[in-house]
């Protein structure tokens, strides 16, 4: 909406409307010792053009460096239209759609997309979206507490293998509610959660078990495997994956034979761009028998008076929000806008779309871990498949590397020793469908040159194979 001020006119009659003298008048009972004086450092004003041409000189100090980061944000393609419809004023305005007369529009798209993310995950139910991937798991993992009537313990299993940041958010959320996050290490040569790990806790008292699919590393985890585990020893699982990979692997709603309870993750992948860490929006789905505790807001089809087809919110009042204890959440809202590009993202993609670039990201990632192994002393660190990352091994201290080729304009990856100093020097890259072979080829060039520089042993670069 534009800004239009006030004339000096409106200004003047606005006062003799209420009765003073001045605007200062509106402000007297402020005590003058706690106004702000004239504030010296503030430049003057520049005109929309000057101020236009500054932001697009600063934009342009940034540069446009060849992005090699993953773990959990994904520089994808976004089709020119998806922001071009999200952006109307329709949608980019839209409030929370409570009076459903006046809100159609809205609530049909958001059904839309709870119909394109059940699909997808091959689960009963979505929800509108939560705040983004973190938060989603916490109130997963706080709704499987509460499903699970069964469990006693308030115990939950979760993987080392999942990425830090959600472990750090949803322990931050629960540590406080009585719940306690038990840790299962991952496997040193195939970094994922070996179903020994779980041997310990056969028969005992579990409220749930969390599984990543693709995990942090990018490793592909027994799903399965963990799955029935989790069914045999009555603990609910709840499925944290990429919402891309689900377009070639196995959904959720499958794993084990009868699916997983609740499957949640970061909707990123799905038409946001990386834009100085968010907005993004969490995803939230589950099964029929437990929608009842889900979070968020939930969009029905119904029919009115009349028999034409309408949309509602449904299965919780407004005033749940608000029930304190006794509400499904005191954490979440919605990123409608978000939601508003996911869907419009997977309409124009389609299946296919989403397969061909899912397929797209790990041949690029492939291509690049091949040409980095063919570095001295630069390998891949697990064994097990992987998808769209891989967490490589290197000579030297990695964020040197990272530092130096930044330099170079090239994002190179994530300096995971932070969180796993255990895997020593590594770095986790990512080559999304975005990536050029030219780009690639630079990559391997400028890591060579980086590693001999860093003193490690010169390398010899191969001819990548025609």
């Amino acid at each position: 909406m534009p800004f239009i001020p006030h004339t000096d006119q409106e200004v003047r009659e606005m006062l003799e409307a209420i009765g003073v003298d001045g605007i200062e008048d509106l402000f007297e009972e402020i005590p003058a010792d706690l106004r702000c004086v004239e504030l010296k450092s503030i430049p003057p004003a520049m005109s929309e053009l000057e101020a236009s041409q500054l932001m697009a000189g600063r934009a342009r100090q940034d540069g446009q460096p060849a992005c090699f980061l993953g773990g959990g944000a994904y520089d994808h393609h976004i089709p020119a239209a998806v922001w071009q419809i999200t952006t109307r004023g329709e949608f980019y305005s839209a409030y929370t759609p409570y009076q459903a007369e006046a809100s159609q529009g809205t609530l049909q798209l958001l059904y839309e997309f709870q119909s394109m993310m059940t699909a997808l995950m091959g689960m009963d139910v979505s929800n509108a979206s939560l705040y983004d991937g973190a938060s989603a798991l916490a109130e997963a993992l706080l709704m499987a507490v509460r499903a699970n009537r069964k469990s006693k313990s308030r115990r939950i299993l979760v993987p080392r293998s999942l990425h830090p940041s959600y472990r750090k958010v949803a322990g931050n959320i629960l540590k406080n509610q009585g719940i306690e996050l038990v840790e299962l290490p991952f496997d040193p040569e195939g970094g994922h959660t070996d179903i020994g790990a779980l041997e310990p806790y056969d028969g005992e008292d579990i409220a749930a078990l969390v599984i990543p699919q693709p995990n942090y590393f990018g490793v592909l985890e027994d799903v399965d495997a963990l799955t029935g585990w989790g069914r045999r020893n009555k603990a609910m699982t709840v499925a944290v994956v990429n919402p891309l990979a689900m377009s070639i692997l196995s959904p959720p709603g499958e794993w084990g034979g009868e699916g997983v309870d609740i499957c949640c993750g970061e909707g990123q992948p799905l038409g946001a761009p990386l834009s100085s860490g968010g907005p993004y929006f969490g995803f939230l789905c589950c099964r029929q028998g437990i929608v009842r505790q889900m979070p968020g807001r939930i969009i029905g089809r119904t029919l009115d008076q009349d028999g034409n087809r309408g949309f509602t919110l449904t299965l919780q009042a407004r005033e749940q929000h608000i029930r304190r204890s006794k509400a499904t959440s005191n954490i979440c809202t919605n990123q409608g806008l978000m939601v508003t590009a996911a869907t419009i993202h997977m309409a124009l993609l389609g299946a296919e779309g989403l397969e061909r670039t899912a397929a797209a990201c790990h041949a690029n990632t492939s291509d690049l871990v091949a040409r980095l192994s063919s570095l001295t002393g630069v390998s891949p660190r697990f064994s097990r498949p992987v998808f769209h990352e891989r967490l490589m091994s290197l000579p030297v201290a990695a964020d040197d590397v990272l530092r130096a080729l930044a330099a170079h304009n090239i994002l190179g990856g994530l300096d995971i020793s932070g969180d796993y100093p255990e895997l020593g020097r590594a770095i986790l890259i990512c080559a999304t469908e975005k990536r050029t072979v030219g780009e690639i080829e630079s990559f391997v060039e400028k890591l060579a040159r980086v590693i001999e520089l860093q003193g490690g042993v010169p390398c010899q670069l191969q001819p990548k194979e025609s």
